[in-house]
């Protein structure tokens, strides 16, 4: 079986500071790259001839809007099914352009996650062949995980702090 440690050299002999910030949080090896460098690392982990990283197990995204100039951030889950080995990339974006390559080209089911992650992050996947909502209406005009809204309506009347323990 394939250790962390295995990959995490490999990566930084390959690609030097184009990978960063690694950690293992309960043991899953997780990494960052730029936007622009996802599809050479993500190409080089499903074609190394050890690693075999195959699966695209899962694309979301997350907002960090304290995290000024890299607000968002594409999450990808790979997963080897020969060596039975996760892993997580993350690729930060500013909010003025929270855009990354498209891995459909790559893997076929990363067209719904992207087009998910678009719709509910409004991260936009460059060359994705039907960038569109996938389970929100067209009309929104915004996109509803953001952190851009309070988290309750502070116009109702009818919630008394007292029966929240507040």
């Amino acid at each position: 079986m394939i250790q962390n440690q295995e990959i995490v050299e490999d990566l930084v002999g390959h690609f030097g500071e184009k990978v960063f910030a690694f950690e293992e949080p309960y043991g899953l090896l997780s990494f960052s790259v730029s936007p622009a460098d996802i599809i050479e690392i993500v190409t080089y982990l499903r074609d190394h001839k050890l690693f075999k990283f195959n699966f695209l197990t899962d694309i979301t995204g997350v907002q960090f809007p304290e995290n000024k100039g890299l607000e968002f951030c594409a999450v990808y889950h790979l997963h080897s099914w020969k060596n039975r080995v996760r892993l997580r990339i993350k690729a930060f974006m500013p909010a003025e352009k929270p855009e990354v390559p498209t891995l459909t080209g790559m893997f076929a089911g990363a067209n719904w996650m992207e087009r998910e992650t678009f719709d509910f992050y409004g991260i936009n996947f460059l060359g994705h062949p039907n960038m569109k909502r996938i389970l929100n209406i067209e009309e929104m005009d915004y996109h509803p995980m953001r952190k851009e809204y309070p988290l309750e309506d502070a116009t109702r009347n009818d919630k008394i702090d007292a029966l929240f323990g507040r």
